[in-house]
């Protein structure tokens, strides 16, 4: 299998060269590297054309006319890969030297399998580990359950599939371009559920990168201080099984639930998408269940409830 990478810059001039050379540093190498630069004005460009002089058969450089934002960003430089893996970039994080190799050992141990994501590692702005944290990435860990059911969490809980840890087969992707363009919706985010939906999702527990925490990173909040207080409240909004029997539980699920339904109702308002659309039958099918248990174990809150969440 060859290997390309996305990788989507903008203004990372700090920590771009850590990122670029652990992706060339790979006990598996890679075959292509397309950057998608988003109209930088510090010397990202500068640092990106050098490795290009130095790997020419490797590094594409695309300069956007306009700045897209992330999410248009990631599908342009997608869709510009040519091999059959495409592992998708940020800017400011470490590669672990075998990722590669033990994505690529997945993939063709499973061919059915169309996205992988993995856990990963902290990092600050020096690269030292921040060991002190749980993150989004530990929750399948934390669960102990090799039956996770990723749709259904992915699709009505919350993500745990980062781009950063993300990889692609080529011939999954004309199933998620165009992303649609709803409010809030991440990449990451979109092409885990277009690939969970069909099971052809997986997420692997070995830590394969180094995410860098830093104060100009787009988007944050994987993190948790690791105790025993974080690690219920993870189990807690993650766990199918854990028992939600207070108001207060009940309520804060059908207001996320509820959340999720008005961005996915927008969207549909204007746009057909099939994936899309079964993701909002899912959630209104969930949300139904929670209204019931409101019911018959809340009744005085049921009537108010249906009438603010309907």
């Amino acid at each position: 299998m060859k290997i390309s990478v996305a990788l989507c810059t903008y203004n990372g001039e700090r920590f771009l060269n850590a990122q670029i050379d652990s992706i060339l540093d790979q006990h598996l190498p890679v075959d292509e590297i397309i950057a998608c630069d988003d109209g930088s004005t510090d010397k990202t460009l500068e640092i990106l054309n050098s490795y290009q002089q130095k790997y020419p058969d490797i590094f594409k450089i695309y300069v956007n006319p306009s700045n897209l934002k992330s999410v248009k960003n990631f599908e342009k430089a997608i869709s510009l890969c040519s091999n059959d893996i495409i592992f998708l970039s940020d800017q400011d994080d470490i590669w672990e030297k075998n990722k590669t190799e033990s994505y690529i050992s997945y993939f063709n141990a499973y061919p059915l399998t169309m996205v992988i994501c993995s856990n990963g590692y902290l990092i600050d702005e020096k690269g030292t580990l921040q060991e002190q944290y749980y993150t989004l990435w530990d929750i399948p860990y934390l669960l102990n359950n090799k039956n996770i059911n990723y749709y259904h969490m992915l699709a009505t809980v919350g993500n745990i599939a980062t781009g950063a840890s993300m990889a692609v087969r080529k011939s999954f992707v004309k199933e998620i371009i165009p992303f649609p363009e709803v409010e809030n919706l991440h990449h990451d985010e979109w092409i885990a559920i277009a690939a969970a939906e069909k099971q052809n999702f997986a997420f692997l527990n070995e830590k394969l990168f180094r995410y860098r925490l830093h104060a100009d990173q787009q988007v944050g909040g994987v993190c948790f201080p690791k105790n025993a207080s974080e690690k219920e409240k993870l189990h807690h909004k993650f766990d199918p099984n854990y028992p939600l029997t207070s108001f207060r539980d009940l309520k804060v699920k059908i207001r996320t639930l509820n959340d999720k339904q008005k961005r996915l109702g927008n969207f549909l308002k204007t746009q057909h998408n099939q994936t899309v659309k079964r993701w909002l039958e899912l959630i209104k099918s969930e949300k139904a269940v929670f209204f019931k248990k409101i019911e018959s174990e809340h009744r005085l809150y049921s009537l108010f409830f249906k009438y603010v969440y309907r």
